[in-house]
């Protein structure tokens, strides 16, 4: 059984540039695999090195995804290949489009039962590519997922996380899986798995090998603002502890905040 494992390369948060005017550049960020995916990857490599099978990660993207150590960043964590699809089109596709371009890619993939998802993606998190690409293929698709086991051939058991309780489900193959951030902890590469690293496969896939021509005409341009800057009140409550907590309570009344 192959696992595919969907994994967001963004910009570096910590690198984002702010103009005058709110609006928010990456020219000068390094783009690296986002913290949601790397619990998703490491449950796929422990239930293939449990059970068998074979990990791929996948990823669609601009350019920038396509880099060396990113490559091997991902392929050092225990995948066994890496597929890129890359096309500059991606650089602002809505999740809908994405989900469209990663489905036909694991439809291109052979003998895929199982795909995993991180709870949201690194830049914009907003929690919906996983259930797209699921729904697309025509899967069983779950959010929320905190655990998956192997009980039989074509058969998992899974464990969901919900508000005030957990859910344990029999779900049959194929399936696609988005998984909590505490479904296991990521591992740190070894220097012998990162000299492997450089050994793995890596495919790389246009638009056109997948089957997909027209992207570029319903890509959705997202915008992202910062929000606007407002300076600090600089108020200083004084004395007691008690007359401080009051003084804080008027105010925040007084600004309609309570």
């Amino acid at each position: 059984m192959n696992i595919v494992v969907c994994v967001k390369i963004a910009p570096d948060p910590e690198d984002l540039e702010i103009g005058s005017d709110g609006s928010v550049s990456t020219a000068h960020a390094e783009w690296s695999i986002g913290g949601f995916d790397l619990p998703a990857l490491e449950a796929g490599v422990r239930l293939a090195e449990m059970h068998g099978g074979k990990v791929i990660a996948l990823s669609a993207g601009p350019s920038p995804i396509n880099q060396s150590k990113i490559k091997k960043d991902i392929l050092s964590r225990g995948a066994d290949e890496l597929v890129l699809v890359v096309d500059e089109t991606l650089q602002d596709a809505s999740t809908a489009e994405t989900a469209r371009v990663l489905a036909a890619a694991i439809r291109k993939l052979e003998d895929v039962q199982l795909a995993f998802f991180g709870e949201g993606s690194a830049d914009l998190y907003f929690q919906q590519t996983g259930a797209q690409v699921g729904e697309r293929l025509g899967w069983l698709c779950l959010n929320a997922v905190q655990d998956v086991r192997l009980i039989e051939h074509g058969m998992l058991e899974i464990q969901r996380t919900l508000d005030v309780e957990m859910q344990v489900l029999d779900v049959p193959l194929p399936a696609a899986l988005s998984v909590t951030s505490d479904i296991c902890e990521p591992r740190l590469a070894s220097m012998r798995a990162i000299l492997q690293a450089s050994r793995k496969p890596v495919i790389e896939w246009s638009l056109a090998d997948i089957g997909i021509e027209n992207l570029a005409a319903s890509v959705e341009i997202l915008a992202v603002q910062a929000p606007p800057r407002t300076a600090r009140k600089g108020v200083v409550l004084g004395g007691s502890v008690e007359e401080a907590v009051r003084s804080l309570l008027n105010n925040l009344k007084k600004e309609g905040v309570l």
